[in-house]
C-alpha cells in the first residue's frame, strides 16, 4: 500500500480569497492546450493569428465549464441541486461530468465555426488532439480532492484517501483515468493527427478511444453513491454515457474514410 500524499486542496489563501488545487488544473490545461495549438496555428488556417486561436480556446472552456457542471447536474445528482440551486456555484468542490462537458465543446465548437468560416469538424479536428490535456490536468485535480477514488483492493499501489469514511485501501483510480484519459490518449491523437487526415477522423478517433478508456476504467471505480450501479451489479452510468461515443466514434472513422471525394472536399 502506498500513503496518499497529503495535499491541502487550496493551493493559495489570501484573507478570504481561497484559490483551489482543482481550479487550477483547468487552468493549467488550457494554458498548455493553447500553447500547443498554437504551434499547429499555421497548418490549421494560415490566415488565423493567436488573438482568434486565443477566443477559440476561450470559448471552448466555456463549453467545458459550464457544460461539465451542468452535466453533473443532470446526469448525476439532479435532485440534490434542485433541493439546493447554489451548489452549482460550488465548482471547486468538483462535480465537472466530462460528457456534459464535450457537450457544452461541440456547442462552443458549432458556433465559433459558424462565426469564423470553419465547419463543426474542421474546429473539432483542430482541437481534439489537446482536450487530453485538460482531462488529464482535471483528474490531477480529483486526485487532490480526494474524489472519486476505486473500490478496496489490495494492490501494492493501493491507497487510503482521507475522504473515505470506511478508510479502506483501494485503487486510485483517478490516476488511472490520468494515464488512460490524459496522457495514452494524448499520444494516441497527437500521433495520429501528425499527418493530415479526413475531416471526422480525428474527431472519431477522441471519441472511440475516450470511450474505451474510460469504460475500463469505471470497472474499478466505485460510482457515485446517489447513483449506484444500474445494473447487473456492474453497470455504472459512466459505462453507459461512453457506449454512444464509442459507436459514434467508429461511425466518425468510418464515414471519414468512405464518404466519396467531393464530399470531402467540401467538408475541408
Amino acid at each position: 500500500m502506498l500513503p496518499y500524499p497529503q495535499i491541502d486542496p487550496v493551493a493559495l489563501a489570501i484573507g478570504p480569497l481561497k484559490i483551489h488545487w482543482y481550479g487550477l488544473m483547468y487552468l493549467i490545461g488550457i494554458g498548455a492546450a493553447w500553447l500547443i495549438l498554437s504551434r499547429r496555428l499555421n497548418r490549421f488556417d494560415p490566415t488565423w493569428n493567436k488573438e482568434k486561436l486565443s477566443d477559440l480556446v476561450f470559448w471552448v472552456a466555456m463549453g467545458v465549464i459550464v457544460g461539465g457542471r451542468l452535466g453533473y447536474v443532470l446526469f448525476y445528482d439532479l435532485s440534490a441541486y434542485i433541493a439546493n440551486p447554489l451548489l452549482i456555484f460550488e465548482v471547486w468542490k468538483g462535480g465537472m461530468a466530462f460528457h456534459g462537458g464535450l457537450i457544452g465543446v461541440m456547442l462552443a465548437t458549432w458556433w465559433f465555426g459558424k462565426r469564423n468560416g470553419k465547419s463543426f469538424f474542421q474546429i473539432l479536428d483542430f482541437i481534439a488532439p489537446v482536450v487530453p490535456i485538460g482531462l488529464g490536468a482535471g483528474r490531477i485535480g480529483n486526485f487532490i480532492n480526494g474524489e472519486l477514488w476505486g473500490k478496496a483492493s489490495d494492490v501494492p499501489w493501493a491507497m487510503i484517501f482521507p475522504t473515505d469514511p470506511q478508510q479502506l485501501a483501494r485503487h486510485p483510480s483517478q490516476l488511472y483515468q490520468f494515464a488512460l484519459e490524459g496522457v495514452a490518449l494524448f499520444l494516441v491523437l497527437w500521433l495520429y493527427s501528425r499527418k493530415p487526415r479526413p475531416t471526422m477522423a480525428v474527431s472519431g478517433m477522441f471519441a472511440l478511444f475516450y470511450g474505451i478508456f474510460r469504460f475500463i476504467v469505471e470497472f474499478v471505480r466505485v460510482p457515485d453513491a446517489q447513483l449506484g450501479y444500474l445494473a447487473f451489479g456492474w453497470v455504472t452510468m459512466g459505462q453507459i454515457l461512453c457506449l454512444p461515443m464509442i459507436a459514434g466514434g467508429l461511425f466518425l472513422i468510418w464515414l471519414a474514410y468512405n464518404r466519396d471525394p467531393a464530399a470531402q472536399k467540401a467538408a475541408h
